[in-house]
């Protein structure tokens, strides 16, 4: 039996890039993986279907993050169906596309939103499985940071300072639910997702300035959360998956 077989895996976001493959990933390796969805029904139903196709158990369940309420619903769900979550990655994100100069642009409902769901979203999906982690003898969280927020460049300002929470947050959570659960955050730079879509031509100019000279792939990504959700020595880290982007 490997570690994964009596695994239950939340994964907010889970039906669509790093999501997607990490849900398949963590599948393969005999978790048992539960795909939150907001929006993407669709995708995340094809991703369950996919990892059912290849053995793999898995089930998807839709909730807006945002919604502390509806978070806790979905949790209360999963614990009835299969039992307490054990391990949490918190993938669900959303940004805008505003030039970081054009301050105009960036209204009240675009600061709320982007921090409703790329900060207090996570923090209500942490605090919602905390307690069954702790009755299952410990767990493992892992947040989805960026580049964004370390360097203050990205999509939007609001994107960047949104993560540049997720990255603190993360810190304080590995101080608040120590020792029982670990929380580390993953902070991709550029990865090859729908988020793209529309900068193609952007996306391949940036890969060839990388010192890796490619673009990271969800899986590059997902290995990196796997094996951080797996490492029992470690919490409180931030660890740069970039190419050497912000070298």
């Amino acid at each position: 039996m490997t570690y994964w077989a009596d695994r239950i895996v939340l994964i907010t976001g889970g039906g669509t890039g790093i999501g997607r493959a990490v849900s398949t990933m963590l599948a393969e390796r005999g978790a048992r993986v539960v795909l939150n969805y907001s929006r993407s029904k669709q995708a995340a139903e094809e991703t369950v279907q996919h990892i059912l196709n290849q053995g793999g158990r898995a089930f998807s369940i839709q909730a807006n993050v945002a919604s502390d309420t509806e978070v806790r619903q979905m949790v209360r769900e999963i614990t009835e169906m299969v039992g307490p979550v054990t391990d949490l990655v918190n993938s669900a994100g959303m940004t805008y596309h505003i030039p970081l100069d054009d301050l105009e642009m960036v209204t009240d409902e675009i600061w709320n939103e982007l921090h409703d769901v790329n900060v207090k979203g996570m923090f209500h999906c942490v605090r919602a499985v905390t307690e069954g982690m702790k009755q299952a003898g410990g767990g493992a969280i892992v947040n989805l940071g960026s580049i964004a927020g370390s360097t203050g460049k990205g999509s939007s300002l609001p994107y960047a300072v949104s993560k540049a929470a997720v990255h603190g947050l993360t810190l304080s959570l590995a101080h608040a639910l120590s020792p029982h659960i670990r929380v580390n955050a993953i902070i991709p730079g550029a990865v090859a997702t729908r988020w793209w879509a529309g900068h193609e031509e952007r996306m391949h100019q940036l890969g060839g300035q990388l010192l890796l000279k490619r673009i990271a792939s969800p899986e590059d990504i997902a290995h990196m959360i796997c094996a951080a959700l797996e490492q029992p020595a470690m919490t409180g880290q931030l660890i740069t998956v970039d190419g050497g982007q912000t070298l």
